[in-house]
């Protein structure tokens, strides 16, 4: 194998250092307790009436945005890229919500017009 090669393979592996088998898989045990919570709420506290619907909605919301976190973080390598893409994947993240939001609070006014 030439010293190139083996450089090459060094960066790359340097590039992902923090992907461990360890953290593998406490980022696994985190998404599996997590979906735990989401089970025992829909499961359990929901049918039995120990808290209401708005509140359980609000908790599956947070609860999948912590999991989608941790999948484009340590799945998706997000976590070990520079600020720059971190940043400007976030904005535009950001900007496409704002948009869906704006189109349909504006999409729901043509019903009201058109009546």
């Amino acid at each position: 194998m030439s010293a190139e090669k083996t450089n090459d393979h060094v960066e790359h592996a340097d590039e992902h250092e923090g992907m461990t088998r360890k953290k593998i898989w406490q980022v696994f045990f985190y998404l599996l307790g997590i979906t735990a919570i989401e089970f025992f709420i829909a499961l359990f506290l929901l049918p039995k009436g120990y808290i209401g619907k708005g509140i359980g909605n609000f908790s599956y919301i947070i609860l999948t945005l912590v999991k989608a976190f941790y999948i484009v973080a340590y799945f998706m390598h997000l976590k070990f890229e520079k600020l720059a893409l971190k940043t400007g994947i976030t904005v535009s993240l950001i900007f496409i919500v704002y948009f869906i939001i704006l189109m349909l609070t504006e999409g729901s006014y043509l019903n009201v017009h058109m009546n």
